[in-house]
């Protein structure tokens, strides 16, 4: 997927959201529940084929619940 392509934000928060979940050791099923939203939701947002879309206030959400700076969703990938 390109940079320009206005998916793009998507897919990074996406991918970002998935790999520290992982680093914290919190499952699907637990993350969502902590952030009320459902297990489905928050596979279709890490899936790297399918177009989630999603509010500033559900990033918020997801950086208040990992307890980080909601900018790490937004770094670049490598």
């Amino acid at each position: 997927m390109k940079i320009t392509d206005e998916n793009y934000v998507y897919y990074l928060v996406g991918q970002n959201l998935k790999r520290l979940r992982k680093l914290r050791h919190l499952s699907i099923a637990k993350f969502a529940m902590e952030c009320n939203y459902s297990e489905g939701f928050i596979m279709n947002i890490e899936s790297p084929n399918y177009k989630q879309t999603f509010s500033l206030g559900t990033i918020w959400k997801f950086a208040e619940v990992l307890n980080i700076d909601i900018r790490e969703l937004f770094k670049p990938l490598d």
